[in-house]
């Protein structure tokens, strides 16, 4: 029996077959680490955090910076992830031309997709440097904060964090990008 290959993708094959249209918003897929990925559905409590998080953030982080809900992020050559939010400097306008690659938080909203934003992604933020990383865990209704990427020959891609806390309802949390800004946890997983 022979071993099943597979093709890996680069971020520049991915954005190509995008724009020949192979790929559409319905398709629902994420590139990590040269693999497509099938993104979470949607559900209802998935969409409601999504939004109270876009919402949470934009008024921690104010003018000067774009909050992008569910936008693609050019992380290296090889991985385009989706997250539920990303805060990135500047404006939408400053990414006609190309997608933001270094978010100055990443933001994903888990409910079946857990196991794969606390290993994968987590290592390919890392992996990338996006020094704040957060998971609005709906299962258990806290959020973890991944912080401080470092390097982890264990870990998914080779990248995992250090500081890893697990804040619960009636706590709050700062941004490292704002950190005169406080978030009550309860907003988020609600």
């Amino acid at each position: 029996m022979s071993s099943l290959q597979t093709k890996r993708w680069t971020r520049a094959e991915y954005d190509r077959l995008i724009d020949l249209g192979v790929f559409g918003p319905e398709d629902r897929l994420e590139l990590l680490g040269g693999q497509l990925v099938v993104a979470e559905p949607q559900g209802a409590a998935h969409y409601s955090a999504v939004r109270r998080v876009t919402r949470a953030l934009e008024a921690a982080f104010g003018p000067g910076w774009e909050v992008r809900p569910e936008g693609p992020i050019a992380l290296d050559a090889e991985s385009e992830p989706e997250p539920d939010v990303a805060v990135v400097p500047g404006t939408i306008d400053d990414y006609r031309a190309a997608h933001p690659a270094r978010p100055a938080l990443a933001v994903e909203i888990a409910v079946s997709s857990l196991a794969l934003d606390r290993t994968h992604k987590a290592g390919l933020y890392a992996r990338a440097g996006v020094a704040d990383y957060w998971i609005v865990n709906l299962v258990d209704r806290v959020l973890e904060v991944h912080r401080a990427p470092a390097p982890d020959p264990a870990a998914p891609y080779g990248w995992s964090y250090a500081a890893v806390e697990v804040l619960d309802r009636d706590e709050s949390i700062a941004p490292l990008a704002a950190p005169s800004s406080r978030i009550s946890v309860s907003t988020l997983v609600s």
